[in-house]
């Protein structure tokens, strides 16, 4: 028996050992293919392999959608939308003010002065806002009762910013100096053609990021087309 076990021992050694040389070979077959043919790679979804699949959409977002322009908000901010102009307030500001990013299709056409798109005003130190003499600092913004002493554009007019959808805005960005030497930055992204303003009204510095999450998510290609 002693014999038999040996014998089997044998000839499981020789099987596993032909299966490795077959394996060998083939892998090396195949490497020879890919050599012959040009170092051709296959993609996904062909043949047989496994279709691409779609990467998630950004974590901690919704999506949210005015007058048929598509932007995420984030999870944990406060989003009034009364279907003509959109509002995302970081926690545990007031809302609309401090620290707030506002979404408004059409804001040069409903606005008595046209501002910002008369005379080009994102592009002006001055253009900043349509009301330019009240301080938004983070000490003064609610009391409302602090005067600006003035303002600086700290972007070029050429600077711009790309959108989901393609499209680039003029990005400007203001210093706003108050009377009280508090100062505090005003962002803006505008569309003159399409008549889209993207604006924090006052920077909060630690959403800085966000806000350009923000921004880059915004997608007009149904308003556009509507």
């Amino acid at each position: 028996m002693a014999g038999t076990t040996n014998l089997v021992r044998h000839r499981q050694g020789v099987g596993r050992v032909a299966a490795v040389a077959a394996a060998s070979l083939l892998a090396l077959t195949a490497c020879g293919s890919d050599e012959a043919s040009g170092g051709i790679e296959l993609e996904r979804g062909e043949s047989g392999m496994m279709p691409a699949i779609e990467p998630p959409g950004p974590e901690g977002f919704d999506t949210a959608d005015v007058m048929g322009v598509a932007i995420e908000t984030p999870e944990e901010w406060e989003v009034q939308n009364d279907g003509s102009q959109l509002c995302m307030t970081p926690p545990g500001q007031s809302s609309c003010a401090y620290g707030s990013i506002q979404l408004v299709p059409k804001q040069a056409d409903k606005h008595p002065q046209s501002w910002p798109k008369k005379d080009d005003a994102f592009h002006d130190d001055d253009g900043w806002a349509d009301d330019t003499d009240s301080c938004r600092s983070l000490n003064t913004a609610a009391s409302g009762n602090i005067g600006v002493e003035g303002a600086t554009l700290t972007t070029g007019p050429g600077n711009v910013f790309e959108h989901a959808d393609g499209l680039k805005s003029h990005h400007s960005l203001w210093t706003v100096t108050c009377d009280n030497d508090d100062t505090f930055e005003v962002r803006m992204w505008f569309l003159p053609e399409s008549d889209v303003l993207l604006y924090v009204w006052s920077v909060d510095a630690q959403y800085s990021a966000v806000y350009d999450e923000i921004a880059a998510s915004m997608d007009t290609t149904e308003y556009r087309n509507g």
